[in-house]
């Protein structure tokens, strides 16, 4: 009698009951009747399908972003691509010294998005130059020619700011051909960018594929202290 049980429990498993098989049926005939829609068939829908994920995936996850200028030289060069990661400063993260990073410039640099690296966050006392020509940050001295373009000095302008919370202090690598923070700091706002107006963190040079590498240098800004004197 059990093995009887068994076998019998068995075939009810296998087989499916009618509604899942009108289930199915409603499935493919949805499929088919989708397929019948769309010209060109199951080729052009399959398609359509990519499309969508490639535009969601831009929208919420991944976005490239092409290099318009030479202001962030010589990490970027015109004409590279590169793939910006949107969820980086999600779920409570936020941008930290030497990010490079992508940010709507509206209200603050110009109606346009602009890519440029972080110098400074809220709180950070930023100065330049010391005695020796460097940038300061929260009066440690940083040694930018890790990613500074060669010939450049860190500024030829001088500033002595602290960086409002919620704010960034950003900056093009190539000092000498970038519109950045510091052509901004008698502004409204004083040159700084709202954390909320960054689009996402350039993670990767994509294109061209010689040029493919990282970006991201905090290894340059290990030995700055947080503000108030401890250090991140």
């Amino acid at each position: 009698m059990d093995t009887e049980a068994q076998t019998t429990e068995r075939d009810r498993a296998s087989h499916p009951s009618a509604h899942e098989g009108e289930e199915e049926r409603s499935r493919s005939a949805f499929l088919s009747q989708a397929v019948s829609w769309v010209p060109g068939g199951r080729l052009t829908l399959s398609a359509l399908l990519c499309l969508v994920l490639v535009l969601l995936v831009s929208m919420f996850v991944m976005q490239p972003f092409q290099i318009p200028s030479g202001s962030m030289e010589p990490a970027l060069r015109v004409g590279d691509r590169v793939l910006v990661n949107k969820l980086a400063y999600r779920f409570g993260a936020e941008p930290r010294r030497g990010d490079v990073v992508v940010f709507d410039g509206s209200d603050y640099f110009g109606d346009a998005d602009y890519i440029k690296r972080v110098v400074g966050v809220g709180g950070d006392h930023v100065v330049c130059c010391d005695s020796r020509g460097r940038i300061a940050v929260n009066a440690e001295p940083v040694d930018e020619r890790a990613f500074l373009y060669p010939g450049n000095t860190p500024s030829t302008v001088p500033f002595d700011l602290v960086v409002p919370d919620g704010t960034l202090f950003l900056l093009g690598d190539h000092r000498g051909d970038s519109r950045d923070s510091r052509d901004y700091l008698g502004a409204p706002g004083g040159g700084m960018i709202p954390v909320g107006a960054v689009i996402g963190r350039a993670q990767w040079i994509a294109w061209p594929t010689g040029h493919w590498g990282s970006l991201s240098r905090n290894d340059v800004y290990a030995r700055v202290p947080a503000p108030g004197g401890a250090h991140g």
